[in-house]
């Protein structure tokens, strides 16, 4: 069977009357469960997505929060946790490239929480830096830099996961929290916001030194990310060339959108990531199966109308617009409940995990070009039933 081109169809589609639209008109209780199945798939799909959207939004969070143009790490790091780590002393090799005007250390390592109320233990990712040099733009943390410079002071992420205990409720009445943290005793001096992730439960910040002090004096020398800030005017790809010339091999310097790409490459690959992706398709395939059902049945039960308008002459074409009317018109009516629906499944799911999950403009437009794909995928499928009207049997 020899499909008709897509630009010929629409615009046969558009000089159509809205047969499609009487038919389902006519058909109520059909139409009802169709888009009613439409809404279900759309609800899987955004489920999925919003899953999805959360796990590479979550893990790029920490990086979108430093502060700086051009950033250094470990040519062996596949992602920010991995571990891996380069020697301080390229820091300063940086430094001296022309158009850097500073090179801060930043310090990111998992450490053992114990919640002070329950005793639990929670790995709770730790992140550090120079408070006279900050590398990130977090106003709560910023505001806070003094409190960083006190020994075994800790500030701690008030969106972080239950399992750490009430801390930012108990800092609210005036109250003190100590806890231990990696075997050293720890005092939590302020809260901020960041936000949990599908792989991380918490965040606390500290100071460079008092990160020394948790990791012993070798850590201090074994820096995660190298932030450079660049001399007002310099050119950035020039200055990332030089670096890139100057520095050994086992340290990579990228820029930003790098910095986020190096990090959602990995994650793209975790098997999270594959399941994601797997959902999507499931509840695609979903909406395919039940909108050609409709489509379908209703052709079938109005094989006789379509046979006597080939009699009249109507062309296969005029008949597959009509088909795709009615396709199409299922898409957005259906979508709409779906799409309400996963707004307060996102909401839910956001407050019962504490991870943020946004509608995105980019998701609800992915669902909604799927969603009619998906309806014209189906009215493609079930055209083949159409082109069985013969006239000449019906008559």
């Amino acid at each position: 069977m020899k499909l008709p081109s897509l630009k010929n169809l629409f615009t046969q589609v558009s000089k159509e009357p809205l047969l499609g639209w009487a038919q389902l008109a006519h058909q109520k209780v059909r139409s009802c469960v169709a888009m009613a199945g439409i809404a279900f798939a759309d609800i899987l799909i955004f489920t999925q997505l919003g899953f999805n959207a959360s796990l590479f939004n979550g893990v790029t969070r920490v990086h979108e929060h430093l502060k700086g143009d051009l950033f250094l790490q470990s040519n062996r790091a596949e992602f920010l946790a991995d571990g891996q780590t380069f020697s301080r002393n390229h820091l300063y090799q940086a430094d001296a490239v022309e158009g850097v005007e500073s090179v801060s250390p930043f310090y990111y390592a998992y450490g053992k929480w114990v919640n002070p109320w329950d005793k639990k233990i929670v790995n709770v990712a730790i992140m550090a830096f120079n408070p006279a040099r900050p590398v990130m733009d977090l106003p709560e943390v910023n505001q806070q830099l003094e409190k960083l410079k006190l020994p075994d002071t800790v500030l701690f992420d008030s969106q972080s996961q239950p399992d750490f205990g009430p801390v930012a409720e108990t800092l609210a009445k005036g109250e003190m929290v100590t806890t231990e943290l990696s075997d050293r005793r720890v005092k939590v001096d302020g809260i901020f916001a960041l936000g949990s992730t599908l792989f991380t439960e918490g965040h606390i910040v500290t100071s460079d030194w008092n990160y020394l002090r948790l990791f012993g004096e070798d850590s201090i020398d074994k820096v995660r990310v190298g932030v450079i800030k660049l001399e007002p005017g310099a050119d950035l790809q020039t200055v990332q060339r030089a670096i890139d010339s100057y520095l050994p091999n086992d340290v990579k310097v990228m820029n930003r959108e790098e910095f986020l790409q190096s990090e959602k490459g990995y994650w793209d690959k975790h098997p999270a990531g594959v399941i994601f992706n797997f959902g999507v398709a499931m509840g695609f395939i979903v909406g395919v199966v039940i909108v050609y059902q409709v489509l379908y049945s209703d052709v079938n039960d109005h094989l006789a109308e379509y046979a006597t308008l080939k009699a009249m002459g109507y062309s296969d074409l005029q008949l597959l617009a009509v088909v795709f009317q009615e396709g199409t018109i299922l898409a957005v009516l259906g979508f709409f409940p779906g799409f309400a629906s996963s707004i307060g499944i996102y909401s839910l799911l956001g407050s019962l995990t504490r991870i943020p999950i946004a509608m995105g403009g980019v998701v609800t437009l992915q669902v909604f070009a799927l969603t009619i794909l998906m309806c014209l995928i189906s009215a493609a499928i079930a055209m083949r039933k159409l082109q069985s009207a013969d006239p000449a049997d019906v008559f």
